[in-house]
């Protein structure tokens, strides 16, 4: 997990992957954005790295009611049960694959 863009691999774990890539589906363009936060020993909460970015959906493995919670407070939608590439992941979300983020579905271990 890090800078191979389309081909990158989606962590399982939201917060803990070490970068996110951000993909306008419209012109192509792919931009690469560092996790920062706590969780990988810095400052935040992993949002925060896509806060400001007009980030307006999210693909993940998983994530925590934290996380929902935090998109859902900035009108990002979330989307999980992602697998294999950004790539994959994207044409998964395309054609209607993957599931919208709920406190129903969140990662257990992170009801803490």
């Amino acid at each position: 997990m890090g800078t191979a863009g389309l081909n990158e691999y989606i962590s399982q774990h939201f917060g803990r992957s070490p970068t996110f890539t951000i993909v306008d589906t419209e012109s192509g363009e792919i931009e690469v954005v560092a996790n920062n936060s706590s969780h990988m020993g810095g400052n935040g909460l992993p949002v925060d790295a896509l806060r400001g970015k007009c980030v307006q959906v999210v693909i993940a493995g998983g994530l925590g009611p934290k996380a929902i919670s935090a998109f859902q407070q900035l009108g990002i939608r979330v989307f999980v049960g992602a697998t294999g590439t950004v790539r994959d992941a994207i044409d998964d979300w395309m054609n209607g694959f993957l599931t919208e983020a709920s406190m129903d579905n969140a990662c257990r271990e992170h009801r803490h």
